[in-house]
């Protein structure tokens, strides 16, 4: 279960690298839909991470606040499957 949120959380990351590359390059961005995506499936600390680092998407309310919100369920959500033994 750590491989997959760690796998996931970078990838995540990524994500969040190529968008504020190609916001830069006013290139095609990765739809908002995706993120979010990764976020639930997992990765939202990745998104996080990417957000502060690169300093994209901060003033945006939904993923200023929303982020860390789905951040908390994935360490709940995470904590719930170790406890299973998952």
């Amino acid at each position: 279960m750590l491989i997959y949120f760690l796998i996931l959380n970078s990838f995540s990351f990524l994500l969040m690298r190529a968008d504020k590359y190609k916001a830069r390059k006013n290139e095609w961005r990765i739809p908002e839909s995706r993120l979010w995506f990764a976020a639930f499936m997992g990765g939202a600390f990745g998104i996080y991470v990417g957000m502060k680092y690169y300093r994209h998407k901060t003033k945006h309310h939904l993923f200023k606040y929303g982020v860390p919100f789905v951040c908390i369920m994935n360490l709940l959500l995470y904590k719930l499957l170790t406890d299973l033994g998952l």
